[in-house]
Formats: structure tokens, C-alpha cells, sequence
């Protein structure tokens, strides 16, 4: 018979609907069970997506001995980290703290009451039930060690990432910069690019930072290795060559065989860097990666509503990777073209990926020989490229596909968006700017209650509250949807959402944004998030929007709290820069200031593609249009083309020319 989770729309909870595990979701019915039979709580975290959430569910939440224990000793609580990040932060740091390491599936074994004292990741069959049953005993006999452990955990829980408040510097020096970055590229792997480390992920705020800090330092050796590390991401097997689209990782050292879950995250800040990249360097391959990136979420991510989904699995037909693998004699499809594509994509009989005796596309950079040999121009290849790709993803989309997870979450719609504008900037591709739209409208439209962010849209069974990543990514990209087309009503829409955070989430007394909101749930602890991931924090992005808001509105009270939240952070930066990689990115705009370039007249936009187009400059934030109700623009002649630059609240004289505006930039 089916468990509670059957009631549940988290794909996640519903593919634990038929376990023999008398699951609950998280809430007061499971917590209030708890306290009432004095039960321990499992509280078992994943995501649809996640390969070893669902190893582990087939061998031990499956296993009807492994059950019987569960049922009889536990509560068992099933969380989806995605729907309930909060959570999942929480229980996250209690095992780090345990164990020194963590991941997913998480694990957490918790008094009634919520508080951990036991918690891993994976575990076999054997070992899990081994340790259900010892600390069933132990909590049978000896209770008071494990409230004792419970209450020193928990501290330590409360303590992490709780900043002290830190003096504001006078200014950030370069050597400020060079503390961060000079340990950091000794962790460079020369060879294949990235890290010198395996599994290897594209962290892309980390290549935003390096890409932005070595044209502003002129540093040639870490720009070269930032394009290196680029071209070999997009042409290893983590990118999917023949329908677009990143997985989350490698599982070695030179971007080959993925883990195949695909992540709207993930690919909508990849979007924007490759975006980024390609004005500072056209390289076709960037343009390519971004136009085919758009194209798969727009056919396989994308919802009737407007928004995206959240992730594709990375299982089909209970096989990791299936779906996107090939055979050798499966390109015989291409007739004449099958050899060529054969060698291209270093297809080999026996399987490039030989622990499975299967093929994950990949090109090395060599074979780009391959094309001129058989005769093909580069236009002519890329061409001829794209209807191999064609053919291969038609002969594809028969398999049986992976899973998809249809949440829709407000943070990683707002990553989505912009990466759309970002490639629209580049680009110009209309089409680009009209999916950012309407994903704009899908955030007002579907996840928002009044002038409050929704972390997902309500369904029938909760309606959870934006989370402060819902707010600070929703407000950089209204930041960047105004910035793109100068309509006024994004910038507005961003400031209000950044008072409403403040109001929410920021903590006057500790000089910190908290991770949950001052209205909502109360769990055993509540949580700053500091250090920077493969999204970067909440706190960072926040803190940036701050400063991009308080320059563009005059907002002093914006820039009070960013300066005083980014100086409590300064000091651990340098200590692992790829952790701290949006801090970073702010370190550098206060080093080097940033460029506000205010484009006036019926030219504005056309002067804001010419800009782009011209010259890279990563420092930059775009203003203007034909009329304004910003500081900056007011009591300027807002119907005649002109261009102004100005930094630390000085403007230069209007500009008559983009050409003019450079010359002031140098």
C-alpha cells in the first residue's frame, strides 16, 4: 500500500510513495508523532535526481526487513532539498560537523524533537541497519548521552558561519586580491583544465571571477587558463553534444564520463558565463554551447506556464547515463557522415567509457584537423555539424527517457533568466530576450503572494516561503532584465523585493542576512549562508545587489549594509578563494570601482549593443533609456542621444558616441 508521500507533488517524496517505510513528510504531524511516542526521527534528505538517493532507496528503503526497524523504533521523515533547502542546510552541517564530509542521500538520525545526534550519506544495507539498531538500543538505554550530544551538536550547528562583526577598511588593495588568487591557481590543473581534482564540477562563479579579475589585473596566464578550462568543459563529455545542455559533474579528472543529472542551475549560470566569455574572447564554441544550452531548455525544461523545470534524472530505464550514450554501431544511422562523426566524437568499438562498454560523446581540440582534412571550412563544418547533431538527437528522443523533476523553484528560474539576458546582450538573438520575459512574468505571476516571494508555486498541500536565495537571484536578475532593456519596471520591481529581504531576513544586531525568513517555520536553529557553492551564497548575491541598487537608486542605507556584511566576511576570503568566489567578485568592484555608463535618447539601446560588442568590461553596469525617475538620469536630457560615464557619484560631460565614452574608459 501506498505511504503519505503518495499526496505529496515533490517528484522526489512521490517516488517513495510505494516503499514499505511508513514515511512522513516534513511537518507537525510527524514532529508532533515523535514527541508523543518519545521516537527518534530519521530524517532521510535527497532529490529526484540524485543517483545514489535512488541506490539506496532500492536496497534498504525497499527492504521490508530494513523497514520493519524503521517503522517500529523511528519516525521516518522524507525531505526533498530542493523543496526544502532550509532544512537540508541544517542537517547538512550537523553531518560535516560529524563526519567531515557530506552529500546526498543525507541521513540524519534526530531526537524527537528534531535535534541530530547521528547522520551520514550513503550506506549499504547492512550497515544501515546496524546502525538503526544500535542507536534504537542506545536510546532505549542510555538516553542521556544521546541528549547530551544532541545539545553540544546543535551549538556547534548554531556557531557555523556566524560571522563577528569586523571594522569597515579604508579601502581594498590589490594585494587584497593577490592573497585570494595566488593559492587559488596553484590548485589549476594545466593538463584538462578546471582544478587538479576528481570528481570535477564547472563551478561557474569561480571562471566568472578569474575571467573578470585577469582582464582587470592584465593577468595572461590566468585568462588563458580560464578559456582553456572553458573549450575543455564544452567539449568533454559533461556537455551534451547532441541536445544541449550540462550535467552536474565528472566523475574524473578530465571532464569525461558525467554524472548525467542535467540541472536548471547549473546550465543557467553556464549560459551566462559562456555568454560573458564570448565578448571578451568570440570564440564560436561559446556561442555554440549557449545557443544549444537555450534550445534544450526551451524543449525539455520549459513549462506552458513560463517557467523552467528543475532537473532531468540521470537514470533511464534504471541505468545511469542511458539515455545518453551510444553504441558504436548506432552511428551507422548516418550513413556516409558515420565514420567522420565516429572519429569526431571518439566513438570506439569497444566503448570510449570502458567500465560500461559504452560511448559519452566528447571532441578533442586536435580533431578540429579532422574537419579541414575532409575538406569542410569551419563555416561549412559547423553547419554540416549541426544536422549530424540533428539526426543523432532525432534517432535519441526514441529511448526511453530519464525522469524529470517538474518542480519549479523562484531561485533557479531567476538563474535561468539571467542567463537568458546575458545571452541576449551578447548575442541579440530576440528570441533569447522573450524567453526572459516571460520567465520574469512567470516568477510575478506564479511565485509571488503580494510584494513576498514563493520559493515554488503554492500547490494543494503547502505554499512554502520564498527562502533569501528566492530573493537575492530574483533581484540580480530583474537587475540585469533592467539593465538589458532599460524598462524601469524591473528596477523598481527588484527594489522593492531588496527592502522587503531586508525587512525579512537581515538581522540589524548581528550584521548578517539570515537563510529563512523572520516569519516562517521555526527549526531547531536558524542559518546565515556565507561561503559560496556551485550557486554562489545567498548572502553574496544579496550583498551585491545591495551595492548594484544602492548606486543605481542612491540608496545609502543599501550600501551601509552591504559595506559592513562584506567586511565581516574580507577576512576568510583569501583563506579558500573558490568558496568565496562572489565575494571575490565584489572585492574586485571595490579595487577597481565600477563604470556606471548612462545611455541616453532613442540610440540607447543601439549604443548598448555597440558598447557590448566593442569592449569587455566586467566591471560595468548598464542605465538609461528615454526617460527615468533615477537619480542618475534626473534633470538630464533624456530624449537626446548621449553617453555618460561616471564613477564615485561624478559624471563625465555627455558623450556624442560609443567611440567618445571609450576613449574616457581606457
Amino acid at each position: 500500500m501506498a505511504n503519505r508521500l503518495q499526496h505529496e507533488h515533490s517528484p522526489y517524496l512521490r517516488q517513495h510513495a510505494h516503499n514499505p517505510v511508513d514515511w512522513f513528510p516534513w511537518g507537525k504531524e510527524a514532529l508532533e508523532r515523535a514527541q508523543k511516542e518519545n521516537k527518534l526521527i530519521i530524517v532521510s534528505i535527497g532529490y529526484s535526481a540524485c543517483h545514489w538517493c535512488h541506490v539506496m532507496e532500492r536496497e534498504s528503503f525497499e527492504n521490508h526487513a530494513i523497514a520493519e526497524t524503521m517503522n517500529r523504533f523511528f519516525i521516518s521523515v522524507k525531505v526533498d532539498r530542493e523543496e526544502r533547502p532550509d532544512i537540508d542546510q541544517i542537517y547538512m552541517i550537523a553531518v560535516q560537523l560529524m563526519t567531515n564530509s557530506g552529500g546526498w542521500p543525507l541521513n540524519v538520525i534526530c531526537l524527537p524533537d528534531g535535534r541530530p545526534i547521528y547522520g551520514g550519506t550513503y550506506f549499504k544495507p547492512h550497515d544501515w541497519q546496524n546502525v538503526l539498531l544500535q542507536i534504537a538500543k542506545m536510546w532505549e538505554e542510555t538516553p542521556e548521552i544521546a541528549i547530551d550530544y544532541a545539545e553540544r551538536l546543535t551549538a556547534g550547528i548554531h556557531k557555523a558561519e556566524r560571522l563577528p562583526i569586523a571594522p569597515i577598511p579604508e579601502q581594498y588593495t590589490f594585494a587584497n586580491i593577490e592573497a585570494v588568487v595566488k593559492p587559488w591557481k596553484a590548485q589549476f590543473d594545466t593538463q584538462h583544465g578546471g582544478y587538479r581534482r576528481a570528481p570535477k564540477f564547472p563551478l561557474p562563479n569561480n571562471w566568472l571571477f578569474l575571467l573578470r579579475y585577469a582582464v582587470l589585473a592584465k593577468d595572461e596566464e590566468t585568462l588563458q587558463h580560464v578559456h582553456f578550462t572553458l573549450e575543455k568543459i564544452a567539449n568533454g563529455g559533461i556537455y551534451d553534444h547532441i541536445g544541449g545542455g550540462f550535467a552536474r559533474y565528472s566523475v574524473d579528472g578530465r571532464w569525461h564520463v558525467p554524472h548525467f543529472e542535467k540541472m536548471l542551475y547549473d546550465n543557467g549560470q553556464l549560459i551566462s558565463l559562456y555568454s560573458e566569455a564570448y565578448q571578451q574572447s568570440p570564440n564560436l564554441l561559446y556561442k555554440n554551447v549557449v545557443f544549444e544550452t537555450i534550445e534544450w531548455a526551451k524543449r525539455e525544461m520549459l513549462a506552458d506556464n513560463g517557467g523552467f523545470y528543475s532537473a532531468l534524472d540521470a537514470d533511464s530505464e534504471g541505468v545511469e547515463g542511458k539515455f545518453y550514450t551510444f553504441d558504436y554501431d548506432e552511428f551507422d544511422i548516418l550513413a556516409e557522415d558515420a565514420e567522420l562523426a565516429r572519429h569526431y566524437f571518439n566513438v570506439t568499438k569497444d566503448g570510449n567509457w570502458s567500465e560500461e562498454q559504452v560511448n559519452v560523446l566528447f571532441v578533442r581540440g586536435e580533431d578540429r584537423r579532422l574537419i579541414h582534412e575532409a575538406g569542410f571550412t569551419e563555416e561549412e563544418w559547423d553547419a554540416h555539424l549541426k544536422d549530424i547533431k540533428s539526426r543523432l538527437l532525432d534517432y535519441r528522443c526514441r529511448r526511453a527517457r530519464p525522469g524529470l523533476d517538474h518542480k519549479q523553484l523562484t531561485s533557479w528560474n531567476a538563474l535561468m533568466l539571467k542567463g537568458l539576458t546575458d545571452a541576449y546582450r551578447t548575442f541579440g538573438e530576440e528570441e533569447h530576450l522573450l524567453l526572459a520575459k516571460n520567465t520574469a512574468r512567470f516568477i510575478e505571476d506564479y511565485c509571488s503572494v503580494g510584494d513576498e516571494l514563493l520559493h515554488q508555486p503554492q500547490d494543494s498541500n503547502r505554499s512554502i516561503s520564498g527562502f533569501l536565495d528566492d530573493y537575492a537571484c530574483t533581484i540580480e536578475a530583474f537587475v540585469a532584465l533592467y539593465e538589458t532593456t532599460f524598462d524601469e519596471e524591473w528596477i523598481l520591481k527588484a527594489k522593492v523585493l531588496a527592502e522587503k529581504a531586508i525587512t525579512l531576513f537581515y538581522d540589524e544586531e548581528g550584521k548578517t542576512f539570515y537563510y529563512t525568513a523572520n516569519n516562517t517555520e521555526e527549526l531547531i536553529t536558524r542559518k546565515s549562508e556565507i561561503m559560496d557553492n556551485v550557486i554562489p551564497s545567498s548572502s553574496s548575491t544579496m550583498v551585491r545587489q545591495l551595492y548594484r541598487l544602492g548606486l543605481l537608486f542612491d540608496e545609502e542605507n543599501f550600501t551601509a549594509i552591504a559595506d559592513q556584511i562584506f567586511a565581516n566576511v574580507f577576512p576568510y576570503i583569501k583563506s579558500y578563494g573558490s568558496a568565496y568566489s562572489n565575494w571575490a567578485i565584489q572585492l574586485l568592484e571595490h579595487h577597481y570601482g565600477v563604470h556606471e555608463i548612462a545611455l541616453t535618447g532613442p540610440t540607447a539601446q543601439a549604443w548598448r549593443k555597440e558598447l557590448d560588442n566593442k569592449k569587455y568590461i566586467p566591471n560595468k553596469i548598464y542605465l538609461g533609456g528615454t526617460k527615468s525617475t533615477l537619480p542618475l538620469l534626473v534633470n538630464r536630457e533624456l530624449l537626446k542621444s548621449k553617453a555618460y560615464l561616471c564613477r564615485n557619484k561624478t559624471c563625465s560631460l555627455p558623450q556624442s558616441s560609443i567611440t567618445d565614452l571609450l576613449e574616457l574608459i581606457k
